[in-house]
């Protein structure tokens, strides 16, 4: 048998002298060198971990680990510490607009909930309720402590398209004996718009507002306006008195992001109405978000995550309200007749994370998507006579889709 060979090993002081002595391309030594690359493995996935969108969103850890992406990952934290802060900042000033809006409105903290929404999704809505339920003053007192200017549309049989948007009115120029058409701005231009009654002006003036609420414009005399950001239209409309009225087209309506119903003050707050709204002055309000401040929430909003599951849920619950689809339940086929599009599915999960928002979440959950559910999709599920004929509503459908989700 031969003898085990043995590898000859080297001066080990030769060897430390060699790697002390061989430096980078700037000159420093090479265990210096180890020694801060050392460092920026260590740091990177400790950033990462303070990072709660980071979390949120699962970044690979061999990412945060990169020490050459070091740069980018930065870039990446602070965009998320600012939106964190403006999260935090947003969720505090709905406190006060809740507040404030309390001096003048009693009750209905859930139609202020999904105005805001709304609002914060640039969405438009559509308020049904009976007179007397304060629907006028909510979004009146809204534009207020908003800072925003509003205006008030009162619709009624001959309202006229240009009534609306604005009209050429011809005037005279410096030059003598020269005149031109000047366009004179109507009232759609504002940050918000109440368009009270709405169900009671001609199919021909309703449409005057299909522009303005999609793409934020007005076309007049062949040039076109650009509206004022942000741009809201809050629509008010009467359930229960229907003569000289004409009801909204469904591609009117299907620009409408929340369909919002107010109910009837329950009794304490009722007996509060009674003693606080019939005595005194009516207080003043106070400026608590600018307009700037509502274009900085929207974009932030937009970039809140959100899980797969919450995606898969939305699009199940869309589809579903189709019995045209491939398998929908029963009770949509024996119900519906036509169920809710693609805009629905926009709307169910911009709105799922202005909810988010408000509670200081900073991840779009189950049941954000849960309490925005009725607003987006009851006025997108148009049910047929055997619906109407047993009792069963739109809002009967999405419950049950809701139901079957959370079990």
């Amino acid at each position: 048998m031969s003898p085990p060979t043995t590898k000859k090993r080297g001066n080990p002081k030769t060897v430390k002298k060699s790697e002390s002595s061989v430096g980078d391309s700037t000159g420093k030594p090479a265990r210096a060198r180890r020694k801060r690359v050392a460092v920026r493995k260590k740091s990177a996935p400790e950033e990462a971990g303070n990072s709660v969108a980071e979390k949120a969103l699962s970044l690979p850890s061999a990412q945060a680990e990169e020490p050459l992406a070091s740069t980018p990952v930065a870039g990446v934290e602070d965009k998320s510490e600012g939106d964190l802060q403006a999260i935090e900042e947003l969720r505090e000033l709905y406190q006060g607009m809740r507040q404030e809006m309390g001096k003048v409105i009693i009750g209905q903290s859930e139609v202020i909930e999904r105005l805001l929404i709304c609002i914060l999704s640039r969405g438009h809505s559509l308020l049904m309720g009976v007179p007397g339920l304060a629907k006028t003053t909510i979004i009146n007192t809204l534009s207020q402590i908003m800072s925003l200017k509003f205006s008030r549309i009162q619709f009624t049989p001959d309202l006229m398209p240009s009534d609306i948007t604005g009209t050429d009115i011809l005037q005279e120029t410096d030059r003598p004996g020269r005149r031109e058409f000047v366009f004179i701005k109507g009232p759609i231009f504002g940050n918000i718009i109440l368009a009270d009654e709405i169900n009671r002006t001609p199919p021909k003036t309703q449409s005057a507002l299909l522009e303005a609420m999609q793409e934020h414009r007005v076309t007049a005399s062949g040039k076109v306006f650009d509206l004022p950001s942000p741009f809201f239209v809050l629509a008010t409309q009467n359930p229960i008195e229907q003569e000289g009225t004409y009801s909204l087209p469904e591609a009117q309506l299907d620009r409408f992001m929340f369909f919002i119903h107010v109910d009837y003050p329950s009794a304490a707050e009722e007996l509060r109405i009674a003693k606080e709204t019939t005595g005194g002055e009516a207080a003043r309000l106070k400026h608590i978000v600018t307009g700037e401040q509502v274009l900085k929430f929207q974009e932030v909003i937009e970039r809140v995550p959100v899980p797969d599951h919450i995606y898969e849920t939305a699009l199940q619950w869309v589809r579903a309200t189709r019995p045209q689809s491939d398998d929908p339940p029963d009770y949509v086929k024996e119900w519906v007749t036509w169920g809710a599009g693609p805009r629905a599915y926009q709307y169910l999960i911009r709105g799922a994370k202005a909810r988010a928002v408000l509670y200081g979440s900073y991840l779009v959950r189950l049941e954000d998507l849960v309490a925005v559910a009725e607003p987006v999709l009851s006025h997108r599920i148009l049910t047929n006579f055997h619906a109407q004929a047993e009792g069963v509503t739109s809002r009967t459908i999405i419950e049950k889709l809701v139901e079957n989700a959370v079990q």
